[in-house]
């Protein structure tokens, strides 16, 4: 056999996982896949060194025939016809899943990717998590004596898993003697262990795909999807896929994605912080001209956020798929009720605007936001399961309004520079813990957030920016000083053992990829280096 497992026993219930009928599966994947998979990777960078070059971002005119066709995706299945509320979060631990599919949300996005820490023991535990889900039997016990299990007075949420981006790794599984791509680990485990419980119980299997940036990435993931059905023995259209829409090059291939995915497809979805990040990424050689203000005064009602998320849904409804909005990252404190009061008015304001606008449903990073999500929707759904029936023939987006981040008004202040920095080196310390998901000022934080702080800083840095407040200009001096400023503040705020094991070091690895001459395509590259 070609594949090789470091540890083929890291949690209880591995044996389900890693069995060797899975591992063959896996290793077909690979030799199937890969090079395929590679092949896209490389085509990114080719089309980033373009735009260096001074091309920029517009339709494909080679595509213009499916954009202009009639068509439309498969039917949903019963599951997924009503998905008005969608709780994300990780599938490790099991308690946090078990909350999760509890939580009274109509979806679960059990989240194997930004929101989970890809340590070996979390990779395979969210799987173990996942399987007992699949049967309804998952349960845990708390080493306080606090007993989690699936309720059965209501419909538990329905899983839509999320794997990981076709970027990342999995250093654990080696096929050929190279690392394993952490997408296939994630599917490929799930989805063997899992398709036929989930298919007998008409729950799935359903996906998440994240990251993509273009329509022969979906094509990639479509053809995975056949493949695996034939091998398992389900039915060809089984699978159920919904693409997030969180790089601007994808933005461009709304239609042509769905279209590559029509037999598998269901939706999309609206992003941010990873949209935003992704606008960096791609134009960081442009200059001013694609300066974003302070994270926190990127208001999804900006105009080049509005034309990008009216177009999805415009996209989608015509297309017979499912429009699903962003995440409300707001979560109450339940010690502090007026933070609790502003937490629910914007997460009321954020689901209101989605609704209006014909999404089909959203996102929420707390089961007790769940109820606040779901009234919004209730009161323009009705007794109706969905809007996908409302057509936005008023909407029409050119190329130029999607990439206008000059009406993103809002300013660069030191403000927003610290907060950048606390909150890149807060979230990296608990990630590299073993913790994806993180409460960081009233916020669910997952490596999006840390994605887009340190690329804002980068970004001030490479152009000089003068910070509003201070009237200073953002040198690597400046980001140095203050970077040690806000690393004191944090180790003033954890013990000393949890400062040097993660705090230090995140601190290092921030300053290492905000300051590089190079920008660091992925956060979560160099930081996987440092975990086990």
């Amino acid at each position: 056999m070609a594949i090789n497992v470091s540890d083929l026993s890291p949690v209880e219930g591995s044996e389900k996982i890693l069995t060797p009928d899975a591992l063959v599966f896996l290793e077909e994947l690979h030799h199937r896949f890969r090079a395929t998979r590679d092949e896209r990777l490389a085509a990114r960078i080719e089309r980033r060194n373009r735009i260096a070059a001074g091309e920029s971002l517009d339709f494909l005119p080679e595509t213009a025939e499916i954009r202009e066709a009639d068509w439309t995706v498969a039917p949903a299945p019963a599951a997924l016809t009503d998905r008005r509320v969608e709780m994300t979060g990780p599938a490790s631990p099991a308690k946090m899943a078990i909350n999760a599919l509890n939580s009274g949300a109509k979806v679960w996005l059990a989240d194997l990717e930004d929101a989970q820490t890809p340590t070996w023991h979390n990779v395979v535990d969210a799987q173990v998590n996942l399987y007992g889900a699949s049967r309804g039997n998952l349960s845990f016990s708390s080493g306080e004596g606090k007993e989690y299990a699936l309720r059965n007075d209501a419909p538990l949420a329905v899983m839509v898993v999320r794997p990981r981006g076709w970027h990342l790794p999995e250093k654990h599984v080696t096929v050929d003697g190279e690392p394993a791509v952490g997408a296939l680990v994630d599917f490929g485990l799930h989805f063997f262990a899992n398709a036929r419980a989930l298919l007998e119980n008409g729950a799935g299997p359903f996906y998440y795909l994240p990251k993509m940036e273009s329509h022969l990435e979906a094509r990639l993931w479509n053809d995975i999807f056949s493949f695996a059905e034939d091998y398992v023995g389900v039915p060809q259209g089984t699978i159920r896929a919904t693409v997030l829409i969180e790089t601007i090059p994808a933005a461009f291939e709304m239609d042509e994605i769905l279209y590559e995915l029509r037999d598998h497809a269901s939706g999309l979805n609206a992003g941010r912080w990873d949209y935003l990040f992704s606008m960096i990424k791609v134009f960081r050689d442009a200059g001013k001209a694609f300066l974003l203000p302070d994270r926190a005064d990127v208001a999804m009602t900006a105009p080049f956020m509005r034309a990008y998320t009216e177009l999805l849904v415009k996209t989608c409804h015509r297309r017979g798929a499912f429009a699903m909005g962003g995440m409300a990252a707001f979560i109450p404190n339940r010690r502090e009720p007026e933070i609790t009061a502003k937490a629910f008015e914007k997460v009321t304001a954020d689901k209101t605007r989605e609704a209006n606008d014909g999404f089909d449903g959203s996102w929420v990073a707390h089961p007790d936001m769940v109820a606040t999500c779901r009234e919004v929707f209730d009161s323009v759904l009705g007794e109706k399961p969905n809007q996908v029936d409302r057509q936005r023939d008023d909407v029409s987006v050119s190329a130029s309004e999607l990439l206008d981040v000059s009406t993103a008004g809002g300013s660069i202040t030191e403000a927003g520079l610290r907060s950048n920095l606390y909150v890149a080196v807060a979230y990296t310390a608990v990630w590299l813990s073993g913790n994806g998901a993180v409460a960081i000022h009233n916020l669910m934080e997952d490596a999006a957030t840390a994605e887009i702080s340190r690329s804002q800083v980068w970004q001030q840095v490479r152009n000089g920016v003068v910070l509003e407040d201070t009237g200073a200009t953002v040198t690597p001096e400046l980001v140095e000083r203050i970077l040690s400023e806000e690393t004191e503040r944090l180790r003033g705020e954890v013990s000393e053992d949890l400062f040097t094991r993660y705090y230090a070091p995140a601190s290092q690895l921030i300053a290492d990829i905000s300051l590089a001459e190079e920008y660091v395509d992925f956060l979560t590259l160099p930081a996987y280096e440092l975990i086990d």
